[in-house]
């Protein structure tokens, strides 16, 4: 089992898609709709993550997540809210949490966001990642190639880092572009991605015009293909 989780959102057909899609990702997800259930759950297993709706028939979701980061600094908050402004997620992360996503929401955006979280923890202990001459430390946030240290923009290294966590899965366009931004493809030009992945090419790749790491899936997305240890 990859990890545990606790699901707390009342509106049922939200709780059941994302318990589903989770669980079929290879984690043990405890699914709540209220925060009593939530709570016995934290009293009887020790979740890793916690991804919790904010407006909830028994409370509000920013007073379970106060309590719990109280009591358990290391797990991982993440809410799920139709609420949308700045000074909501001012006062959720203010509250504890480490991440948001505003409903409606992707659930194969979800599971990367949750992907990417097991993943850094499991290389944890060994956070230095080599591929072929490339080399990235998910600590440090630096990437050399052979020995020449490479220097990303944000957005760059976010691309790069999602690529590194999912080696070896095709990422849509769309997939790519709600995870950087947050953003569905019809709001960004069309060529974004493209431009991006241009970009961090010709970083990584000794010719970019012949991708031996990061490559394209004609009709379906990118790849970062092959060997990543």
């Amino acid at each position: 089992m990859e990890g545990v989780i606790l699901l707390l959102e009342d509106e049922e057909s939200v709780n059941r898609g994302v318990s589903f899609t989770l669980e079929k990702a290879g984690y043990q997800v405890y699914a709540c709709g209220s925060i009593c259930e939530a709570e016995q759950v934290l009293e009887t297993h020790q979740p890793q993550m916690l991804i919790c709706d904010l407006t909830l028939p028994d409370g509000n979701g920013l007073d379970l997540i106060k309590k719990v980061r109280k009591a358990q600094n290391d797990i991982y908050i993440l809410c799920l809210t139709a609420l949308d402004s700045e000074t909501d997620y001012v006062m959720g992360y203010g509250a504890g949490a480490d991440d948001y996503v505003a409903k409606p929401f992707s659930l194969s955006v979800l599971t990367l966001k949750v992907q990417a979280y097991f993943e850094r923890n499991k290389k944890a202990s060994n956070s230095e990642i080599s591929f072929g001459k490339l080399r990235v430390n998910m600590n440090e946030m630096r990437a050399w190639r052979e020995n020449e240290e490479l220097f990303f923009t944000k957005t760059e290294w976010k691309l790069l880092i999602l690529f590194v966590q999912n080696p070896n899965q095709i990422l849509s366009k769309n997939q790519i572009l709600e995870f950087l931004f947050d953003a569905e493809g019809d709001f960004v030009e069309e060529n974004t991605i493209a431009v991006m992945i241009r970009r961090l090419r010709e970083k990584v790749e000794e010719d970019p015009a012949k991708p031996q790491y990061i490559k394209n899936v004609r009709g379906m997305g990118y790849i970062l293909g092959g060997g990543f240890q």
